[in-house]
């Protein structure tokens, strides 16, 4: 109980701010009565201040905000799959005022690796996370630090190497006093809780039966009993005890390769996964591994070789092989089956249970018009998702039914950034820096096109009236029009 009220007084507390990956729990909505509407690299600018390169959304508490980045070294192609590598770079943790944007403090973080990273990844990915008190980072090329509001280092703490083709893309977040992070990987998954007073490992968790993920996790907070980690994951969904990381419930019948946070709204749990190879309605068959070896093992060594697998999967062997030896086992085979056979879905979860719930906590199922990358927003009682290409679909949250789709004109494009809402709008950006803003409601209009001139990858962060918003060389600040 000691710990459930810990997270309810800490979520409370930051309800004014922006502590996390998109917002308090990861909601999307800002708790403000005014909001920018109108805005451009030249309108309604309270302030621009250049940033290095990196994709992590800013993080506000007080008057500070948050930011990490990668400057120096050379992005080059890593040789395969459209990965590219750094060449040295060096790792910040930002600090910025809010009312001025200037720069008050920035540390360098240990780089002692460099992993690849999907094009449309940086080495800067992961958001930070605050207590009000002090700032928590991730960097996949080191771990995790922590440092106090006015820059001191408090903590480090080594994670990985990890194995991960695209890089990794999970922030951290704050519950009690424990920071925690979904280490989801090709081979090796766990989910891992530091003290964040000390940033000792308090308790780590295997997650064996799955493969790479990209998931912040949310917590849920029941009527009674202690809070849950919703933990999204190739696969299936899974919760666990905040406090100690015992395995509670999952669900299975989820996407492979997710990337977007779950939505709570009181008892229920909304989660969300997308991945190319799951769009089709009917699961691809593929050989059991005793077939496989009869098909592919041409020496009978009781594994399968790069040299050994059909010539149409060679390009893709890297995939399939997640430790990366050379060797593809049965392990391995069976994750690559499961990888083909899993589909695309929206699922609703009514909390309760233990186990795997999979046949009495499910209220729908969504598989069509879903997002690759944006969380789903849940806002005044509609759910929204935005899909590449500029989808945007209005959701009954009760029924999983359809209430409005459309594409937004002038944005017709692909969308990292998810959707957020504040004083009765919704907010989207796409890569190519369009933002849309539309009235909220299940029969949602557009209201407003603004090209920024520039990409974005950032979800925006809203504190008091205005709105702050990372392109890819600078955080801007908008204020609502007066």
């Amino acid at each position: 109980m000691i710990f459930r009220m810990a997270v309810v007084t800490a979520a409370l507390a930051a309800a004014a701010d922006w502590p996390m990956f998109r917002g308090v729990n990861g909601s999307g909505v800002a708790d403000v009565a005014t909001a920018p509407v109108e805005f451009g690299p030249a309108k309604n600018v309270v302030w621009k201040t250049s940033l290095p390169f990196g994709h992590s959304s800013p993080v506000i508490t007080g008057d500070l905000i948050f930011l990490t980045g990668a400057e120096g070294g050379e992005r080059v192609d890593a040789g395969f799959g459209g990965k590219v590598r750094d060449t040295g770079g060096k790792l910040f943790t930002l600090c910025l005022d809010r009312k001025s944007g200037k720069i008050l403090w920035r540390r360098e973080a240990p780089r002692p690796r460099i992993e690849h990273y999907q094009t449309t990844n940086s080495p800067a990915s992961p958001s930070a996370a605050t207590d009000g008190k002090n700032v928590f980072v991730f960097f996949a090329d080191y771990g995790i630090l922590s440092y106090t509001k006015d820059g001191a280092e408090r903590w480090r703490t080594p994670l990985g190497p990890f194995i991960n083709v695209n890089g990794h893309g999970s922030s951290p977040i704050v519950a009690g006093d424990l920071v925690i992070l979904v280490c989801d990987q090709d081979a090796g998954s766990f989910l891992v809780a530091l003290d964040k007073n000390t940033g000792r490992e308090r308790w780590r968790v295997d997650r064996p039966e799955v493969t790479r993920s990209y998931v912040t996790p949310a917590v849920f907070t029941p009527k009674s009993g202690r809070a849950e980690l919703i933990v999204p994951g190739a696969y299936q969904v899974t919760s666990y005890d905040a406090a100690t990381g015992e395995k509670l419930w999952w669900v299975r019948g989820f996407s492979w390769q997710p990337k977007s946070l779950p939505v709570i709204d009181g008892e229920m749990i909304y989660a969300h996964g997308w991945e190319g190879s799951g769009e089709a309605e009917t699961p691809t068959e593929t050989p059991a591994w005793v077939e496989a070896l009869q098909l592919y093992d041409a020496n009978r060594d009781g594994w399968i070789g790069e040299d050994e697998i059909d010539p149409k999967m060679r390009k893709t062997f890297y995939q399939l092989d997640l430790n990366r030896n050379g060797q593809l086992v049965e392990k391995e085979w069976e994750f690559y089956r499961a990888k083909r056979a899993a589909r695309n879905t929206l699922v609703a979860i009514r909390h309760g249970g233990r186990g795997d719930v999979t046949g009495t906590a499910v209220a729908w199922r969504m598989q069509k018009f879903l997002p690759n990358v944006p969380s789903p927003l849940l806002y005044n009682g509609v759910m929204y998702l935005i899909k590449d290409g500029g989808i945007l679909s209005s959701v009954d949250p009760k029924t999983g039914q359809i209430l409005r789709q459309a594409r937004l004109a002038g944005a017709l494009d692909t969308y990292y950034s998810s959707p957020v809402a504040a004083a009765g709008h919704v907010y989207l950006f796409s890569q190519n820096g369009v933002a849309t803003v539309v009235r909220a409601g299940g029969q949602w209009e557009p209201v407003a096109t603004i090209d920024m001139e520039e990409p974005v990858f950032a979800t925006p962060a809203f504190a008091g009236d205005r709105m702050y918003l990372r392109t890819r060389g600078a955080l801007y600040c908008f204020t609502a029009a007066r």
